[in-house]
């Protein structure tokens, strides 16, 4: 995508003596940290064009090869973007929201994480939103979790419950709270959500029914602008689906 050319005269305000010289094994990758702690920082700010390519090999004391492969570490994770023509070279970048959840995604993907841990996690992150959902939430919000819970009946009554509406109901909940670092949370964590949400259907196959009542419940309490009964409902759903969890996930003695 096309951005609008930042005049050169940007690498005026950062100094060659920002960067070390690198004596890792692993050259490339501690060139990306340096890089990457300096943006972090605030040291580099989205606009700033880094030094040419020339400049940093003088700098971190490698060959040209080394810096690019560098270079395209953080492009790919989104923290700078190569510019070509009369205004070219490396520039840092705002990250962009989809970067922060596909990262986030990934390190929840790579981690060892148990069902049950995924739900004690989730009770302490609902809790936490829903007096904020009372607050905030609209008639849109309303009407949308209305609609999921309608469908959620719809499937219990042929025999064909699917524990992907009860992901869709509680990433509406959390967008209902209106709040933009939520929303990233909520989207990044869908996949261990949807995962441990299997594991509990595995665990007790006729979770749907009560599950879809208590939705209904919360959803009542929540259009009431009630946050105490909401907190009781959401926490008597989410607990015992966590016990359950981690009674199956413990070790038989």
């Amino acid at each position: 995508m096309a951005s609008n050319p930042t005049p050169a005269r940007r690498t005026s305000n950062i100094g060659e003596d920002l960067f070390s010289p690198v004596t890792s094994a692993r050259i490339s990758a501690t060139i990306v940290n340096q890089i990457r702690t300096l943006i972090h920082q605030g040291q580099l700010s989205p606009g700033d064009r880094l030094p040419s390519e020339r400049e940093l090999c003088a700098s971190f004391g490698v060959s040209r090869i080394t810096i690019r492969d560098a270079l395209r570490v953080l492009e790919s994770s989104g923290l700078i973007e190569i510019r070509v023509g009369a205004h070219g070279g490396a520039y840092v970048t705002a990250p962009t929201s989809s970067n922060i959840i596909s990262g986030i995604t990934d390190m929840l993907a790579m981690s060892a994480l148990s069902a049950a841990e995924i739900t004690e996690a989730r009770i302490i992150f609902e809790l936490g939103i829903i007096e904020l959902v009372c607050e905030r939430a609209k008639e849109e919000d309303f009407e949308a979790l209305e609609e999921i819970v309608a469908r959620s009946r719809d499937s219990l009554e042929s025999n064909n419950y699917n524990t992907a509406l009860s992901a869709e109901f509680h990433i509406r909940l959390a967008r209902s709270a209106h709040n933009r670092t939520l929303n990233l949370i909520v989207e990044s964590f869908q996949g261990p959500l949807r995962y441990s949400l299997l594991e509990a259907q595995h665990a007790a196959p006729s979770m749907g029914d009560p599950g879809v009542t208590e939705h209904q419940e919360l959803l009542k309490a929540l259009k009431d602008r009630d946050p105490v009964s909401a907190r009781e409902v959401l926490y008597k759903h989410l607990s015992r689906t966590y016990h359950r969890l981690a009674q199956e996930e413990s070790p038989n003695p």
